[in-house]
């Protein structure tokens, strides 16, 4: 019985070793939208969930993040695209953190850090575009490496 969960062991570390992606995660999913993202990361996911889709629609919304720091954020930058059909049609990018000028809570974690965030959010656009397309995020320091990176599926049929 022991040599038969060392063996169940070892086939599910080497699968995992052998995943190159991973896996799609539900953000949230009712009648009328819904969001899935996956890490474009290789190297790391995280958490994300918002309490109820329906929210979204009231434009102020309930979130959950979590992430263990792979790198320190004295700075951090946000670029975010909207790919409808595989083409880029809007690219937003803002620096999130910067010495003396932070819009974030975490500005100043270290390398090796637990990062969760739970409350409200706040979007700075009347309605989420209808119809099916991806939201690519990346967050990167002030060394340009990769602090989290994800790619969003929407599906919204919301009548607003």
């Amino acid at each position: 019985m022991k040599t038969s969960n060392v063996l169940v062991l070892i086939f599910v570390l080497l699968y995992i070793n052998a995943s190159t992606e991973w896996p799609t995660h539900t953000v949230c999913k009712d009648d009328n939208l819904e969001i899935h993202y996956k890490s474009c990361d290789p190297q790391q996911d995280f958490a994300f969930s918002i309490d109820r889709c329906s929210d979204i629609s009231t434009h102020t919304f309930n979130i959950r993040a979590a992430i263990v720091l792979r790198h320190s954020i004295k700075e951090l930058y946000i670029k975010i695209d909207l790919i409808i059909n595989g083409k880029t049609v809007l690219t937003y990018s803002d620096t999130l953190c910067e010495p003396g000028h932070s819009k974030l809570i975490f500005c100043g974690k270290e390398k090796g850090e637990y990062l969760y965030y739970e409350g409200p959010v706040t979007l700075g656009i009347k309605e989420f575009p209808q119809g099916d397309y991806t939201i690519s995020a990346k967050l990167t320091n002030e060394d340009r490496a990769t602090v989290a990176c994800a790619d969003f599926t929407v599906k919204n049929y919301l009548d607003y």
